[in-house]
């Protein structure tokens, strides 16, 4: 395997030993649903089911992930390839999808660090995949739940990977529309607080704005399968990146942030339903 070299947190010694992960099959988890409707493998009859029920009802959904995808795509290589951001905080990364962030930014610049923060056991029996950093730079993965960021900040991993006293993007894909404001807001606040000045804050968020009645049959089908989805207009969007400098061109359906030539930018908007920005912590 390609490693982090001998400054790796987890070796691959430690990867070896058996590990006993409860990954829940029995019930639908929104990231094995992405996964599936992103074509892979890493799903269960139980997530099959709900995207088969949102793929009837919605079959623009299989455009609407790719969609998603592909901004992060684009947020990450627009962060390290125009503004030299050299170091990345991507909560909530969700199943391994080549490429994955580590894997589009160290095309830009092999010295970039990573460190990917999930609570899925899921994604800890996959997160080998996350580790396979170029020699030069560093990817760490560390178990943690993004309404409580003082615990993996504190994790020793972050403190190997990152130096919190240089610009870090963080990153929030497809993550905050699964929390009420309630419980979304104070912690994106607390980790804004915890990186310097010149770091940015890249977010998507759903949204009901474009397109209400698909939507609503999305998030029903989402409830069935005990997914709490909460949909927010573009200006409870924009509340995320409050205090920043938002980045052209501001908050936008994600089809329409920065389209390039190969990617589903052609994707319509009723098939998006999905916000996303970038900016910087000034």
């Amino acid at each position: 395997m390609d490693s982090n070299g001998p400054d790796s947190w987890l070796t691959e010694a430690e990867f070896d030993q058996p590990r006993q992960v409860d990954l829940r099959t029995d019930r639908a988890h929104s990231a094995r649903v992405y996964d599936y409707l992103l074509g892979g493998k890493t799903n269960f009859p139980a997530d099959r089911e709900v995207a088969d029920r949102l793929l009837a009802d919605l079959p623009g959904a299989r455009d609407g992930a790719a969609a998603a995808r592909a901004v992060m795509h684009r947020m990450v290589r627009r962060l390290a390839g125009k503004y030299g951001v050299r170091q990345f905080l991507d909560v909530g990364t969700g199943i391994p999808t080549t490429p994955n962030l580590h894997e589009i930014v160290q095309s830009v610049d092999p010295s970039c660090r990573v460190v990917y923060v999930d609570n899925d056991p899921i994604v800890l029996a996959h997160s080998r995949a996350l580790l396979t950093s170029t020699p030069e730079g560093r990817t760490a993965y560390v178990e943690g739940d993004l309404r409580e960021p003082e615990k993996f900040l504190a994790d020793p991993a972050v403190a190997a990977t990152l130096d919190l006293t240089e610009p870090v993007a963080l990153t929030l894909i497809n993550i905050v529309h699964f929390l009420s404001d309630e419980a979304a807001h104070p912690p994106v606040r607390r980790l804004l607080d915890a990186l310097p000045a010149g770091s940015f804050l890249a977010l998507s968020a759903g949204t009901a704005d474009n397109a209400p009645d698909q939507v609503a049959v999305g998030s029903r089908r989402y409830a069935e399968a005990g997914i709490e989805v909460h949909v927010r207009s573009r200006a409870a969007v924009e509340r995320f990146f409050a205090g920043l400098e938002l980045d052209d061109p501001g908050v936008v359906l994600i089809n329409r942030w920065h389209p390039e030539l190969g990617e589903p930018s052609t994707v319509a908007d009723s098939e998006v339903s999905v916000y996303g920005g970038l900016a910087r912590k000034p």
